[in-house]
């Protein structure tokens, strides 16, 4: 079993670590999707499976057929869970505009209170607070964390 306590630990471990674009190695750099793949790989193990090359336009591009590339994926590896009912140490995905595909990914720490990658600057622990909820779209439990 893993306990969502280890995941917040872990997450919190990547605060302060530098935004890099598609990277994901703990103190030296990563993007949202890079501390994801960082705290699975402390918390879970190696990673299922390695995600293709993006840039930080990849799903917006015009004629892109990446659909919710993210959601997908997550599908694949973790299990989804009403946004509702997230909880701390769950992954969560965000659309940044309407219509557009979820990109954005953070872990909840806590009542209203999330840890990501902010684009320009580094992994922080936030308030998920209204911009951040009106936004939220998946919710996805990481493997052997029970309800």
């Amino acid at each position: 079993m893993t306990a969502r306590s280890d995941i917040v630990t872990a997450a919190r471990g990547w605060i302060g670590t530098p935004y890099r674009h598609q990277a994901s190695v703990k103190g030296a750099g990563c993007d949202c999707l890079g501390l994801l793949r960082g705290v699975w790989r402390e918390v879970v193990g190696p990673e299922p499976e390695t995600p293709p090359a993006y840039t930080a336009g990849w799903a917006e591009a015009p004629g892109a057929a990446g659909g919710e590339a993210m959601a997908e994926a997550a599908r694949r590896h973790m299990n989804e869970v009403a946004c509702a009912e997230a909880r701390a140490g769950d992954a969560v995905l965000f659309r940044m505009r309407p219509n557009g595909p979820a990109k954005h990914a953070a872990i909840l720490s806590g009542e209203a209170r999330m840890i990501h990658a902010w684009s320009g600057h580094a992994v922080v622990e936030t308030s998920l607070g209204r911009w951040w909820r009106e936004r939220l779209v998946f919710a996805f439990r990481f493997p052997g964390v029970e309800g």
